[in-house]
């Protein structure tokens, strides 16, 4: 299952994970098929940490599920917050709603990659896992607090224009970024 992204900055493609969140897929791609996400900002936006949206009313403060509650979070070892990947935001443990952000941290700090290590496999970080963090990048203490639910697979070229657009108070773009659509290929 795939996702694009279409914003008046251009296109990202994305892989959907249903098989390790598969609650956040359907809640994402129910959203984007009824058009929740059409015409809304990335709202807030980090360069080289990540870039949000899916927030109605662009603030942060709002969005829901398609449930119309929170819902439970969904962690996988297999699912990692690395550069480009598809995550929901919350506002704690189980708070998820309709936010969601896009990992643009291309580098890990080599002190929090030597933490990685030293935690090894026990603490849910294998070479493995420590070696993709190296190569790519991203946001690994971000890991089991946010669930990831996709990778991006094309227009990580659109993710690092949006993550260098100026921005204001509230890392609030100072020309909107707009999700034209979201369209869902099953």
């Amino acid at each position: 299952m795939k996702a694009i992204i279409k914003t008046n900055r251009g296109d990202m493609s994305f892989e959907l994970f249903p098989q390790y969140a598969p609650k956040a897929v359907e809640n994402f791609t129910l959203h984007a098929k009824e058009g929740y996400y059409d015409g809304l900002i990335f709202h807030r936006v980090i360069k080289d940490f990540m870039i949000q949206g899916g927030d109605p009313t662009g603030t942060g403060m709002s969005g829901e599920s398609i449930w119309g509650k929170p819902f439970e979070d969904e962690f996988s070892v297999d699912a990692r917050n690395y550069y480009g990947s598809l995550s929901m935001a919350n506002s704690g443990p189980n708070t998820n709603g309709s936010q969601f952000f896009i990992v643009q941290a291309k580098e890990v700090p080599s002190h929090l990659l030597s933490q990685m290590e030293q935690i090894g496999a026990e603490g849910g970080f294998s070479k493995e896992v420590v070696d993709e963090y190296k190569k790519v990048g991203g946001t690994p203490w971000l890991d089991f607090h946010h669930t990831v639910f996709g990778k991006i697979t094309d227009g990580t070229d659109v993710l690092d224009d949006i993550a260098n657009v100026k921005t204001g108070i509230n890392d609030k773009p100072i020309y909107d970024v707009v999700i034209d659509s979201v369209e869902i290929i099953e």
